[in-house]
């Protein structure tokens, strides 16, 4: 065999490694890419958005019922109307599932309603009813991540009960529905301070119902709350909370990569938290409980394990 043969048998078996190898990373990086996300970015596309009180799934409500009933306690709570459980499942975008227990049962919810004030803060925003400030935006912050009591009172303020209220009961939302047993509702500063706003089903000042807090972080995942944009921005706000206890002292430790967006309230017996947990290929749901129970907190902190069982949260581990 001469030489220039073989410089060309090297050639070409050179160049068929160099496209091999350029091969192999393309579909090295996309196999990563698919490994590390599915591609679901927040807010989602509305393109396929289905009701939320449309997707209520028989078999999740199943099997929901059925870990509360194997707790006692939890079952006295809820046959007394002091608890009350939603959960939507939304690993598969397109059979969305939901499933409450007292879903349509509104309680006292302590700081878990400040979320109403969020969206009629972006509103006003949106509508430029109130000017765009970094004290503003530092307000709505800590008013949600950290639950922080002037921080709401100043934005409440700012903005006054009539506009929290106009909002909540827009018929593009429906977050508080009179004939529906009510929702989201503040009508109280979080102060000792000020007049009192209750709502008008029981004389509530800080109501919220399992449905409609279900609600608000399902239309906020798909962007449908005031814009794309301001959807995106109050679920920045929502993100990485700052307190850590309920639903995300356990998250934090059974899912430490899973993204939390998330507000809670407490006050004297009265407990609440409300969770989007955001982890591709994994975890997609979200979790809202209301308790009125001197153990709530603790409570809510064993929810989340059987709630993901009842969400074969294990399955979708199994798959990756």
């Amino acid at each position: 065999m001469n030489r220039i043969h073989l410089k060309s048998i090297f050639f070409f078996c050179s160049l068929s490694l160099l496209f091999s190898c350029a091969e192999g990373q393309t579909n090295s990086g996309s196999k990563n890419k698919n490994s590390q996300s599915d591609g679901l970015a927040l807010p989602l596309d509305d393109e396929n958005f289905v009701a939320l009180m449309d997707t209520k799934d028989p078999i999740l409500q199943s099997k929901l019922q059925q870990v509360i009933a194997k707790n006692a306690k939890w079952s006295e709570l809820v046959r007394n109307k002091k608890m009350a459980v939603g959960v939507v499942d939304l690993y598969d975008l397109q059979n969305i599932k939901y499933a409450a227990i007292n879903g349509d049962h509104m309680m006292y919810a302590a700081s878990l309603p400040k979320i109403a004030v969020l969206l009629a803060a972006m509103d006003a925003l949106e509508k430029g009813e109130i000017e765009d400030t970094k004290e503003l935006r530092a307000d709505m912050r800590i008013m949600i991540s950290k639950s922080n009591n002037q921080a709401t009172t100043r934005v409440i303020d700012l903005l006054g009960f009539e506009k929290i209220a106009a909002v909540v009961q827009d018929s593009t939302y429906e977050f508080y529905n009179k004939e529906a047993g009510g929702g989201l509702w503040v009508g109280k500063r979080y102060a000792a301070s000020g007049k009192r706003v209750p709502e008008p089903l029981k004389g509530i000042s800080h109501a919220a119902s399992v449905d409609q807090v279900c609600r608000f972080y399902y239309n906020l995942a798909y962007g449908k709350l005031v814009s794309r944009e301001r959807s995106k921005q109050m679920l920045e706000y929502m993100e990485n909370p700052e307190i850590h206890h309920k639903f995300v002292n356990t998250l934090e430790r059974v899912a430490p990569k899973a993204r939390l967006f998330r507000k809670s309230g407490s006050w004297t017996t009265y407990h609440a938290d409300s969770i989007l947990v955001w982890e591709d290929g994994m975890r997609r749901y979200i979790l809202v409980a209301l308790i009125n129970d001197k153990n709530g907190e603790q409570i809510i902190r064993q929810l989340v394990n059987p709630v993901e069982r009842a969400l074969q949260i294990e399955s979708h581990t199994a798959k990756r």
